[in-house]
């Protein structure tokens, strides 16, 4: 009998397997014959969906609490930005080029 090569399943196949899983429609069993993996992965992906289920809901805030917003910075750009500009219309103005210029 010779081996069956590694498979590496994908996240999508994972989280199909173990949603059917949860469900509980039909046997750990009847879901391995179904899906070619043995009952124990199917257990362990079960397990690892269930403990990150939190993580899904929980993404969001951690996401926002790990960006702090440093408005000092922002506005101090937002001048820097406006004073380029400012000095970019003027310049264009001077030569002739900006649309203002022209009328």
């Amino acid at each position: 009998m010779s081996k069956r090569p590694r498979r590496n399943h994908s996240p999508a196949f994972k989280a199909k397997v173990a949603l059917a899983a949860l469900t509980g429609e039909r046997t750990l069993a009847e879901l391995a014959q179904q899906f070619d993996v043995h009952p124990n992965q199917i257990t362990q992906w079960k397990a690892q969906l269930l403990d990150g289920a939190a993580d899904v809901f929980g993404a969001e805030k951690a996401a926002a609490a790990n960006s702090p917003v440093d408005v000092k910075t922002l506005h101090a750009k937002i001048g820097e930005l406006t004073l380029a500009n400012d000095f970019l219309e003027h310049a264009l103005a001077k030569a002739g080029t900006w649309p203002s210029a022209k009328r």
